[in-house]
């Protein structure tokens, strides 16, 4: 039995009983839980569960970010690559 904490309303359907969502395809473990992302277990419609309101704008902003910090890493890895490779 999954547990179920106190959430925000559904947007779509108005039910409280969502359950915090594990896994996603655009946050794996971690961005659902910084999200507070939940899913209604009535009409499957998945919301932040502290607001109500879309997580939408918050899955942007961590894919962006995350997409920077990944680009970062591996644009300094390529540039120790080439400051030694000329050495």
């Amino acid at each position: 039995m999954q547990n179920q904490t106190q959430t925000a309303p559904c947007p779509n359907c108005g039910q409280s009983n969502a359950t915090p969502v594990r896994y996603t395809w655009w946050g794996g473990a971690l961005g659902p839980r910084m999200l507070s992302h939940v899913k209604c277990q009535n009409c499957n419609t998945q919301y932040n569960g502290k607001t109500g309101k879309s997580n939408t704008q918050g899955i942007i902003i961590y894919s962006v970010v995350l997409f920077a910090i990944s680009f970062c890493v591996c644009g300094g890895l390529a540039a120790v690559n080439v400051i030694l490779q000329n050495q």
